[in-house]
C-alpha cells in the first residue's frame, strides 16, 4: 500500500477510536465508572467549563473534579449529537473536535436540562486516543421548569441558583454578524 492509503486508512481508524472516547466519556459520567472515566484522559490533561464551575488539570485533578461534581448529582444521561473531528497535518498523533450534546441531570434535588459543545483536543499516546483538553461550553443549562422561557433568554445559565449569559451563541462573531454575508 502507498503512503496516502496508509494515511487515510489511519485517519479513517483514528476517527473511530476519537468516536469511541467521545462515547465513553458519557458512559463513564452517567453510570459513574471512574476507572473508565480516568482511562481516556492523557496523564497531563486539563477539563474546564468556560463559566469556570469545573477545573482540573492533570488526571488526579480531573478525577477529583469529577467526584465532586457526582457527589451533586443524582442521576445524569448525555447524547452526543454530530461531531467535527480535524486532524493535525504535522502530527499524526494530534487532533481537535467539537462535539455538539444535550444532558439531563438530577442535581442538588433539581431537574436540570442543558445544551452544549465541547471544545476537545485528542492526543494518541502508545497508540491509545484520549483527551489532552476539553472545555464545556453551555447554550443552556437550566431547571426543566423554565426551559420554555429559557431559551427566549440571554440568561440561560440557570444551574447555580441565579441568571447568567451562556457561553455561546451570542459570543461568536459569526452569529452576530450573519447578515452581511448578505449585504457584502
Amino acid at each position: 500500500m502507498n503512503d496516502d492509503i496508509l494515511k487515510r486508512l489511519d485517519r479513517l481508524e483514528s476517527r473511530n477510536a476519537i468516536m469511541e472516547i467521545i462515547a465513553k466519556y458519557c458512559k463513564a459520567c452517567d453510570d459513574r465508572d471512574m476507572p473508565l472515566l480516568s482511562s481516556i484522559f492523557a496523564e497531563d490533561a486539563e477539563v474546564r467549563s468556560l463559566d469556570g464551575m469545573m477545573v482540573g488539570k492533570g488526571r488526579d485533578e480531573i478525577m477529583q473534579m469529577y467526584r465532586v461534581r457526582f457527589a451533586v448529582l443524582d442521576i445524569s444521561v448525555h447524547w452526543t449529537h454530530d461531531t467535527i473531528i480535524t486532524f493535525d497535518e504535522s502530527d499524526p498523533d494530534r487532533a481537535t473536535g467539537e462535539v455538539f450534546c444535550h444532558a439531563e441531570t438530577h442535581r442538588n434535588g433539581e431537574t436540570l436540562v442543558g445544551s452544549l459543545r465541547y471544545d476537545d483536543e485528542y492526543r494518541r499516546v502508545d497508540g491509545v486516543w484520549q483527551f489532552s483538553s476539553r472545555v464545556l461550553k453551555f447554550l443552556y443549562y437550566v431547571p426543566v421548569e423554565e426551559y420554555s422561557e429559557a431559551l427566549g433568554s440571554k440568561l440561560r445559565m440557570r444551574a447555580y441558583g441565579d441568571h447568567r449569559p451562556s457561553d455561546y451563541p451570542e459570543s461568536f462573531d459569526s452569529y452576530n454578524n450573519w447578515e452581511q454575508h448578505f449585504t457584502g
